[in-house]
């Protein structure tokens, strides 16, 4: 896997605006915003994850800076999802939203996981072992398709309110949201499988991307936008680029496995 590609180099772009928006707030940047109030230091927390968000942005858009920059923004992110988002589902596990803002986290260190992966050397391979080279690649596609199952739960969990953000010129809200649903299910099974390990990861990407276009942006070019909808825009984007270096690192990947079909008796055996 190239050190630096297409996919590489819209996230790092994003990850750069995402700091300007932090800049420019003054306050926490889009993916950071779930930082509790009574957080200690939270104030000074604010412009390091800026800061952070446009070091670690830049080092990825260059060559030589790109596998350290991944690493930070790896553990960053680890220590983000561990400490921050976590404490929400131990606080309620029963809540599908507990676990949709873990996945969204989730997105993100996947695809910063796999860039680190990807360009790790062999003494790192060998020092770390599961969490570099392509078996960590491995893992990252895994922690991603969780994610795209919690995306999945939440939008049958919380129905009502994801119709309510489904475009007025679609009919059928609530039959969209089951669709968009059960399509985060089944790329979740299809890369947790190896059933359709590309085609998953592609087309959910693809509806993460359809996403951001069709109900933040609009959301966003209002005269008057909210704060708010300008960050759900901001992440939603954030999501579909993470997502989009996750469907890059299966490339060589196929659309779907016939071998694992005939394993699991989903296909008629080859003659």
């Amino acid at each position: 896997m190239r050190i630096v590609s297409v996919s590489q180099a819209v996230f790092a772009v994003t990850l750069i605006g995402l700091g300007i928006i932090g800049l420019r707030s003054g306050g926490f940047a889009p993916i950071w915003h779930s930082a509790p109030k009574s957080l200690p230091g939270r104030a000074d927390l604010a412009p390091l994850g800026t800061l952070l968000l446009l070091g670690c942005g830049t080092g990825l858009l260059w060559r030589a800076a790109a596998t350290a920059a991944a690493r930070v923004l790896c553990l960053s992110l680890l220590l983000w999802l561990l400490l921050i988002k976590l404490p929400y589902v131990l606080h309620a596990p029963a809540a599908a939203v507990s676990y949709e803002s873990c996945a969204e986290t989730a997105v993100l260190l996947a695809a910063a996981w796999i860039l680190y992966a990807g360009g790790s050397g062999e003494r790192e391979r060998r020092w770390l072992g599961l969490l570099s080279g392509e078996r960590g690649i491995r893992l990252a596609r895994v922690l991603y398709a969780l994610a795209m199952i919690a995306f999945g739960t939440a939008h049958f969990a919380y129905a009502g309110y994801t119709a309510t953000l489904v475009p007025a010129w679609l009919p059928r809200h609530t039959t969209w949201v089951y669709l968009t649903g059960g399509a985060y299910l089944a790329a979740g099974v299809g890369l947790l499988s190896g059933l359709a390990p590309r085609l998953a990861a592609v087309l959910s990407t693809l509806q993460m991307g359809l996403f951001t276009l069709l109900v933040w942006v609009p959301a966003v070019t209002h005269s008057d936008p909210t704060a708010a909808a300008l960050s759900e825009c901001a992440l939603s984007w954030a999501l579909t680029a993470g997502g989009w270096v996750v469907a890059d690192s299966c490339s060589t990947l196929p659309w779907v496995s016939l071998a694992t079909a005939r394993r699991a008796g989903l296909s008629p055996p080859s003659r």
